[in-house]
């Protein structure tokens, strides 16, 4: 998720299971970079395939500390390989970390390491899954249009074509108690800053509109107490302008023609989402996929109650929570018994 403002999306990892599968090193290169992975494999079976983990946004340190470890552990116990590794300049991968990489060349990261993995002959290459978590529900589904071998895709907290953080800035409000008029003038100034930013307004116009949005605490302590600078507002800027823009919504545009994207899709796709999820209007996300995936291919649609954007037990949801209440990071049982029983009904 990004806005004119920076963002930074919170992944978190997973408890580590029983399973012990065989863990490897394994690079690829892309851009002229070395991104660096590891790969689990299956110690007493031949993998079925290999399920990519598509990361969310922001930094991942995913190697090193050993993220989604519960996931991974779950397809090992169904019979599949894993492959994740860390986004430029994370970990130990080269290159510089970019919090604005387009989802479209992040798609074209995923498929060169779909392509890695297949000429170094890995145990499983020939069957390609993808799981993937909030952002990469853009990702995935290009790799799927571009790359016609995937075989599933487990879709986590997916997202619709548009900009999200006016959702999950509008719901952690009502979280806090705000009160519906200061949200809404909250929500028209933030609107109005992408507006301005997008039509190349200047930096003096967009402050004046943003004076109440720039004071509020919940996005002071999400920007980590920075204000925009000029010189941040317009590099921001000189990007903004080029990409998607909806003038009635207010929102940016990741993906162009989504709808269509999706309704490409042709391999069995699993859908999970948390429905305290106030980083992502899950519901919205649902129905889209019910629209479009859901006439052309193998679609299953799971929502738990009492869990967040991330698939962890919440109280509310909220983007701070686990944090400010140090409560347990623990998933709802269910969801890694129903990917596992999905993967196992369904290939």
């Amino acid at each position: 998720m990004r806005t004119f403002i920076y963002i930074f999306t919170l992944i978190f990892l997973g408890f580590i299971s029983n399973a012990q599968p065989t863990k490897a090193s394994f690079n690829f290169e892309f851009e002229g970079v070395v991104l660096n992975g590891v790969l689990n494999i299956p110690e007493t079976t031949t993998p079925k395939g290999i399920v990519l983990i598509v990361h969310g946004s922001g930094k991942t340190n995913a190697v090193a500390q050993d993220w989604y470890a519960d996931v991974r552990n779950t397809m090992i116990n169904a019979g599949y390989a894993t492959y994740m590794w860390d986004k430029m300049g994370c970990g130990a991968s080269q290159g510089t970390f970019d919090y604005n990489q387009a989802v479209s060349n992040s798609a074209l990261e995923v498929i060169a390491a779909i392509r890695t993995l297949q000429k170094e002959k890995v145990p499983g290459a020939k069957t390609i899954g993808l799981w993937g978590i909030s952002r990469a529900g853009w990702i995935n589904p290009i790799v799927i249009n571009q790359y016609k071998d995937i075989a599933f895709w487990i879709s986590v907290s997916g997202v619709d074509d548009k900009e999200n953080f006016n959702y999950l800035f509008e719901e952690n409000l009502k979280i806090q108690g705000v009160p519906k008029d200061t949200i809404a003038l909250l929500s028209k100034e933030l609107k109005e800053g992408a507006r301005l930013s997008y039509e190349g307004k200047s930096f003096e116009t967009y402050m004046k509109a943003t004076q109440n949005l720039r004071k509020n605490e919940f996005l002071q302590r999400f920007n980590n107490h920075t204000d925009v600078t000029e010189k941040g507002y317009y590099d921001y800027q000189k990007k903004f302008m080029q990409e998607e823009f909806d003038q009635e919504t207010g929102l940016q545009i990741y993906v162009k023609d989504f709808d269509t994207i999706l309704s490409n899709v042709n391999c069995p796709v699993l859908a999970l989402f948390g429905e305290k999820d106030k980083n992502v209007d899950w519901q919205k996300t649902k129905v889209l996929y019910q629209k479009t995936l859901g006439k052309n291919t193998d679609l299953a649609v799971v929502s738990f109650p009492n869990a967040n954007h991330n698939l962890f037990q919440c109280e509310t949801g909220g983007f701070y929570e686990f944090q400010d209440h140090n409560l347990p990071w623990i998933r709802p049982e269910d969801f890694l018994k129903t990917m596992a029983q999905w993967l196992n009904e369904k290939l």
